[in-house]
């Protein structure tokens, strides 16, 4: 008997390419999509996103019916709200820059998934994602591997996934490149085949992180001190909410030299501005660490790291501080590390790990 696969299908090119290559490999395909909110919830009136919406719901199941297989829909807007959007806007709050991808694939995409899975008899399920999976028997664990095509490589978004997930989970695009994908989807007449890729945040109307906080989540963010890095008062700004670390437009100073964002105190209200140069750093903490390719850290580890999905790896090296917070610290500095983003630590393809940057 075929063992039986559940493909999140989120109503994209990639996700639609999944259920077909693993239809064609002989798995017993069905597919599910996740409601994750409802467009007029959070102030979505068009079709913009690839994920999510009412529309690609109804996406997802023309593929679904073109597959010819079992098509479900799973409301989880109650959890996503909670889980993500909220700690989203909490991040943003206490001055970070949250990624709600990774808390959404950490809290929803997957755990939720599986579970729905279960109770279907499914052995797995399986998304779009470019990453490969592997499991290496010397070490009795599941390493997750960066994709063949290093363009659309997605580990950085998914280092949270546990040694469970990663036992329940296949990932078909791995090795495939993404025009391979699309191919695959015009040749097989899929109605999604030239859809474009997702853009920025999928609740966030054209990236405007600010206004749907809020418009939409209510957070209060007044107006506060710009300071100069040695203390003097530069003038106003509209809100902690609206800046990020290494931002340089929109400050509305009008200063000898450009000047940018170096940090954002939330206790204070205070943002700190300086030059380009005060942006370097060559050290990070973080927590909420989870590991991959091994159970813990107890010893200093060299690796390459990267502090933001689109920067490059960089050296580094790894040193525990407890079971769950780490300081990476980088052999040459690096620009603008954020507190709220993600720092995620390689051993050559490996995903090592990752976790919050504090």
């Amino acid at each position: 008997m075929a063992e039986k696969v559940m493909v999140g299908m989120s109503g994209g090119v990639d996700s639609s390419v999944a259920a077909l290559v693993l239809q064609r490999q002989g798995y017993d395909v069905c597919s599910a999509t996740l409601r994750l909110f409802n467009n007029d919830d959070v102030g979505l009136n068009d079709r913009t996103r690839t994920c999510c919406s009412l529309e690609d719901v109804e996406d997802a199941r023309s593929v679904a019916y073109k597959l010819n297989i079992n098509h479900y829909v799973f409301n989880f807007s109650d959890q996503f709200k909670e889980q993500v959007i909220k700690r989203f806007a909490n991040s943003y709050e206490r001055g970070e820059t949250p990624n709600p991808c990774i808390e959404c694939n950490r809290y929803i995409k997957f755990g939720k998934m599986i579970e729905r899975a279960a109770i279907l008899d499914c052995d797995y399920i399986a998304t779009g994602h470019y990453v490969k999976r592997q499991y290496d028997s010397v070490s009795g664990r599941y390493l997750l591997k960066k994709a063949t095509d290093n363009t659309k490589d997605q580990t950085y978004m998914l280092y949270p996934l546990t040694q469970k997930m990663l036992a329940k989970t296949l990932f078909p695009l791995g090795d495939m490149h993404k025009s391979q994908a699309r191919d695959l989807a015009e040749e097989a007449n899929l109605i999604n085949a030239r859809k474009p890729d997702s853009q920025d945040i999928c609740f966030v109307k054209d990236g405007d992180y600010a206004g749907f906080l809020e418009k939409i989540m209510g957070v209060k963010s007044p107006q506060g001190s710009f300071i100069y890095k040695d203390g003097t008062i530069l003038g106003k700004h509209k809100g902690i909410i609206h800046y990020t670390i290494g931002q340089r437009k929109g400050l509305g100073i009008s200063y000898e030299h450009p000047l940018f964002v170096l940090d954002k105190n939330s206790d204070t209200n205070v943002i700190k501005l300086g030059e380009n140069q005060d942006l370097f750093s060559n050290r990070l903490i973080a927590d909420d660490v989870n590991y991959v390719a091994v159970d813990t850290l107890t010893t200093s580890m060299k690796v390459t790291a990267k502090a933001r999905y689109s920067q490059k790896e960089s050296p580094a090296v790894v040193h525990p501080l407890s079971e769950a917070q780490v300081m990476v610290e980088f052999k040459d500095p690096q620009r603008a590390i954020t507190k709220g983003q993600a720092v995620v630590f390689y051993d050559g393809d490996i995903v090592v790990g990752g976790g919050t940057i504090r």
